[in-house]
């Protein structure tokens, strides 16, 4: 029950982010966007950690663990969500949703090659969806922006857009195998120093990109509105990804993660109402967003736990039980 409400708050709070950094990128940049939301994600780990005891549990990592805490937190935070605020500023958080899915095939790409886990019928038909799920958004050019829409309202810039997107998927991708090796199922306290080590790596390489003169006069050149969307966004970004890391402390993986997807849902509904002038919103978008939702979740389940669910005839359950490399 924590568990699956945790994940719950995850989705939520990733989502509303997501509207957030839209409607702050409307006058701002993504190099500003970048600089508030990693600062105030290490301001709150820092407190959450300095609450929960989790610098001994950060300074008791192995050196292995701690590298590998610190470039997920790299690919994730730096690497991942500058391509994600890329993208979002460039064709709307809306259209960003469903090509960026492909990080959960790059994640089972990853625990096939690394971990030794195995390609089943359920998580191709998962890849198939989330692969057509794009497809299905990338026809909706045309979809309407909102009911008030002028000839003044954004128009999506699909090729920086959807670049942005894959390459974000990359770093989103990676990065959850690198934690996952490193924390070892290692409890509450462990996930939450596990955060921290990755915050603070991913500030690092931001405070570095600071040492240009041009990036950090940019950056401290920031407008008050966008400033203030770009703080809202980093705290909930900060809060949605503390509480993942709890849900998977608590909880298991096969009900966490489909819960987590439900961000996708959530986003088409926080831009409905923040952005809807600076957003496709349709008939596409809807049905682009349930696709990979679907496919997000068939990749996220086992086929024992769909099985036990889901009774099917024995020649059925002989197929789906199918794996690939075999066991």
């Amino acid at each position: 029950m924590l568990g699956g409400l945790l994940a719950l708050l995850a989705a939520l709070t990733f989502a509303i982010n997501n509207a957030a950094f839209r409607r702050g990128a409307l006058t701002g940049t993504v190099a500003q966007g970048m600089a508030i939301s990693l600062a105030i994600g290490v301001v709150l780990f820092v407190v959450v950690a300095s609450l929960t005891g989790a610098w001994s549990a950060a300074a008791a990592f192995p050196a292995n663990s701690f590298l590998m805490l610190c470039a997920a937190g790299v690919l994730h935070f730096a690497w991942g969500r500058y391509c994600n605020f890329r993208a979002t500023k460039a064709m709307g958080a809306n259209l960003v949703g469903p090509p960026q899915q492909m990080s959960i095939v790059v994640t089972l790409v990853l625990a096939i090659v690394l971990l030794g886990e195995a390609l089943t019928p359920l998580r191709l038909l998962g890849i198939l969806l989330v692969i057509f799920g794009p497809a299905v958004s990338l026809r909706a050019r045309k979809a309407t922006l909102g009911p008030d829409a002028t000839a003044s309202t954004f128009k999506p810039n699909y090729a920086e857009g959807y670049t942005f997107a894959l390459l974000s998927a990359t770093g989103y991708g990676t990065s959850p195998i690198l934690v996952r090796t490193a924390l070892q199922d290692g409890g509450l306290v462990a996930s939450i120093a596990g955060g921290l080590i990755a915050y603070v790596a991913a500030a690092g390489v931001m405070a570095f990109a600071l040492l240009s003169p041009a990036l950090r006069g940019g950056i401290f050149s920031v407008d008050r509105v966008s400033r203030k969307w770009f703080s809202i966004s980093g705290a909930l970004v900060a809060i949605s990804q503390m509480t993942g890391y709890m849900a998977l402390a608590v909880a298991p993986v096969s009900v966490v993660t489909p819960i987590q997807r439900l961000s996708l849902v959530f986003r088409v509904f926080a831009n409905s109402l923040l952005n809807r002038e600076h957003e496709v919103i349709g008939g596409r978008i809807w049905a682009a967003t349930i696709i990979g939702l679907i496919g997000a979740i068939a990749l996220s389940l086992s086929t024992d736990y769909v099985l036990e669910v889901l009774p099917l005839p024995e020649w059925l359950e002989t197929i789906a039980r199918w794996q690939w490399p075999a066991a």
